[in-house]
């Protein structure tokens, strides 16, 4: 039933507006986009859409929604979404031409287009294309000569690390023979250089980032500490699962326990989800985010829960019903008219019409002063109920 009812609703898919988690998008304009490219040192990925666009609304429902696919945009990119049939879309698409949706472009901050694609992608290939345009911006070319020049100036050497790590490169060898040169390590510029190199945590600069932790976040914070503590967890849980070595993942779950615990156990749920999704194990997958939601009491938490458990088995009717269950939970603890409106989506493709027609009535109610777009999208879907 539930095939059969996903099926006769093709263009009822959940709108950009939905989106909790996965990709997280800019609020601002053009010019405070390349702003902020500039000051992080990224690459812009635009999202040229159309509202009408039926794959742009696949995209932005099954694709930008993803846990893996916000982990590597939001690391590595400042994100836009643009209707290229109105505001800042016109003035964009006379520099850069669109003439089908949707059309994703990586521009550099100083405004040059580095790639560009025509059509919608499923998520590993949004992940390779992104790495490709990380690839073409590669500013670590820009020291590389004169390193292999002998070049050892600390200035010259955290910046070539930096660039390759953000030309997603290794910087490990480079790192590490500069750090085994280092008679003290304890100087603002060195521990600076520890904080940016701990790329993995299953790595020897990472075990020093955790022997020098109060001293670097003496000299940057502690935000920027747990926030690499976090990404070097994830970047190894994500090699675990590439190379099929659990143990990595398991090394990554063990170590934010013991360096990062307010985010652990949120930390190793997703771990787990994500390798059971890429095993395709659906058994696995539900055990671990129902014993996760289990212990949610945050709306938020909940309804981003359900949301990633229907885009990752949207065909596993045990999933699916318990998507179903944390979605439907998290509008009641938090009454919203997106909270309400994806528990219909939900209970219908679960094939519960009446039910999805109350929750979407209800959704409905509450979106008096939701945009206009969010509301008129709800009054489609219930007069598709109707009908």
């Amino acid at each position: 039933m539930m095939r059969k009812t996903a099926l006769l609703l093709p263009v009822l898919l959940i709108p950009v507006w939905m989106m909790a988690q996965g990709i997280s998008f800019f609020h601002g304009s053009w010019a405070e986009a390349l702003e902020a490219a500039k000051k992080e040192e990224k690459i812009i990925f635009v999202d040229a859409f159309a509202e009408w666009c039926g794959p742009c609304k696949r995209m932005a429902a099954t694709v930008f929604t993803q846990a893996e696919v916000g982990d590597y945009f939001n690391s590595h990119f400042i994100n836009v979404k643009l209707d290229m049939e109105k505001g800042e879309g016109l003035n964009f698409r006379k520099k850069y031409p669109v003439s089908a949706f949707p059309t994703l472009f990586f521009i550099d901050y100083s405004g040059e287009m580095v790639h560009k694609i025509v059509g919608a992608q499923q998520a590993d290939n949004l992940i390779q294309l992104g790495k490709f345009a990380l690839s073409k911006v590669d500013h670590s070319k820009e020291f590389e000569l004169e390193y292999e020049n002998g070049n050892r100036e600390p200035a010259l050497v955290y910046n070539y690390v930096k660039a390759l790590n953000k030309a997603g490169k290794s910087s490990a060898k480079v790192a590490n023979d500069y750090l085994r040169n280092q008679k003290d390590l304890t100087t603002p510029e060195n521990l600076r250089f520890i904080l940016e190199a701990a790329v993995e945590c299953d790595s020897r600069i990472y075990d020093l980032l955790i022997k020098h932790r109060v001293a670097v976040a003496a000299a940057t914070s502690d935000k920027e500490v747990n926030a690499r503590i976090e990404t070097a967890c994830r970047r190894t849980v994500q090699k675990g699962i590439e190379f099929q070595t659990p143990d990595l993942v398991e090394e990554a779950k063990r170590k934010m326990q013991q360096h990062y615990p307010q985010h652990a156990d949120a930390f190793a749920a997703q771990a787990d989800m994500d390798l059971a999704r890429t095993n395709k194990d659906a058994k696995a997958y539900l055990k671990t985010a129902a014993a996760y939601g289990k212990k949610l009491t945050a709306a938020a938490e909940l309804h981003q829960l359900a949301r990633d458990m229907s885009n990752a088995f949207d065909q596993d009717a045990k999933i699916m019903k318990q998507s179903e269950e944390f979605a439907l939970k998290a509008a009641e603890l938090t009454p919203r008219h997106d909270y309400y409106y994806f528990a219909a989506r939900v209970m219908l493709l679960n094939g519960k019409k009446s039910e999805a027609m109350q929750a979407a009535q209800k959704a409905l109610k509450l979106s008096d002063n939701a945009p206009a777009p969010e509301k008129d999208e709800i009054e489609r879907f219930i007069q598709t109920l109707n009908s």
